[in-house]
């Protein structure tokens, strides 16, 4: 294990004073604690560096002991008459191991102060060990809302524009979001003391951090008003405004209509989930739209101008001489407006079906016949059927 120089890592002279070893601690420890620099694992190696460093230097027996040999291990003495590591009892190179450091442990012997005591120091600006006290809610933006909305396939061609009923939270007026008033510690009421909350996922049962206290197990009394949530209930009348072009599962948004922030972050917020009814002709496809309409077999063969339903009215479509049942013809510009961009507009797709006509008299069979003879046609032949 190599050496470290803990004088230089506290960036200490070797006669400091014990004031100035706990002062440079504290300067260090503050610049590299994990709580200050999140995800940093060079900050979190040079916090247990520093912490190990003053673990030896702050306890006497263990400072002499590094003043001797150059390094501190358990197993050493300071009378002892090895040097750095040279057949030390216990073997190895010695050294200070700290690997197995972690925050929550006490640290056994030499009457030297536990991460939790230098910590409670720390932070507390010294004196006395004290419980440390619950922790304060912090500011936190409220959740999202999603609400479903029926339309039918006419508004979501045109859009909408409605009121609807929220039932959503705000923040406390009392405690502004805080969950309590800054009253006495109380015992949680949530997991009535234990810091941990039960949770039921399927079939197993586990157990959880709790939410009201952050596993203290204590907090402050709650605030009257809120009963510690830091958020009321509220109903509301919201006005929202559904967009041309939706279909079912379009994800509307209206800003800050969720659920209440705390201590002044905002509210989240409402996302309206479409669900677009059927048309009793019209179907759609993308931004496009698509009818069938029938044909008479007259129209269909001499070619006409016919009416054809549209979402917007009726329009004019010329049918060319010799159409054939199934044929396609667009409308241009006559489907959805794009939600990308409402300048653009989607197309519709008449598919045309050839109807027979009911023949009600012997004339207009005849007429048929002679229909027949005149104009002779196979169309089974001409597909090579026979």
């Amino acid at each position: 294990m190599a050496k470290k120089d803990y004088y230089k890592i506290l960036d200490l002279k070797k006669d400091a004073k014990a004031d100035e070893i706990k002062k440079a601690y504290r300067k260090l420890a503050r610049k590299f604690h994990p709580d200050v620099n999140p995800n940093d694992k060079t900050a979190e190696e040079k916090f247990k560096e520093i912490q190990e460093a003053y673990d030896v230097l702050s306890d006497e027996k263990k400072r002499k002991v590094f003043d001797r040999f150059g390094y501190y291990a358990d197993n050493l003495d300071v009378n002892s008459p090895y040097g750095a590591g040279a057949g030390a009892p216990g073997g190895g190179a010695g050294g200070f191991d700290f690997s197995g450091f972690q925050w929550d442990t006490e640290q056994a012997g030499g009457g030297s102060s536990s991460f939790r005591d230098i910590f409670s120091d720390l932070f507390s600006g010294g004196g006395t060990k004290r419980e440390p006290e619950p922790p304060r809610a912090q500011p936190k933006r409220g959740k999202d809302i999603e609400m479903p909305l029926a339309l039918s396939f006419e508004e979501s061609v045109t859009g909408l524009t409605t009121n609807i009923t929220v039932n959503r939270s705000e923040q406390c007026s009392r405690c502004q979001g805080a969950g309590d008033t800054g009253g006495p510690v109380v015992v949680c009421s949530t997991c009535k003391g234990t810091g941990q909350v039960q949770r039921t996922g399927g079939r197993l049962q586990f157990s959880q951090t709790c939410p009201d206290c952050s596993g203290t197990g204590k907090r402050r009394q709650p605030c009257s008003l809120c009963q510690g949530k830091g958020v009321t209930p509220k109903t509301e009348q919201v006005k929202i405004r559904i967009p041309a072009g939706v279909d079912t599962g379009s994800r509307v948004r209206i800003p800050k209509k969720g659920e209440g922030g705390r201590l002044g972050a905002p509210p989240g917020d409402l996302f309206i989930i479409t669900n677009v009814g059927k048309h009793k002709y019209f179907s759609r496809k993308g931004d496009n739209i698509y009818v069938t309409v029938p044909i008479t077999v007259p129209e269909a063969a001499l070619g006409a101008k016919i009416e054809v339903p549209t979402v917007e009215g009726k329009a004019q479509l010329k049918i060319p001489a010799g159409t054939k049942s199934g044929q396609k013809f667009r409308l241009s510009g006559r489907g959805f407006p794009s939600l990308r961009n409402p300048n653009l507009r989607g197309d519709q797709f008449v598919e045309v079906q050839i109807t027979l006509p009911r023949i009600l008299s012997e004339e207009s069979k005849e007429i048929l016949r002679q229909f027949d003879k005149a104009n002779p046609e196979n169309p089974r032949k001409v597909m090579g059927l026979e």
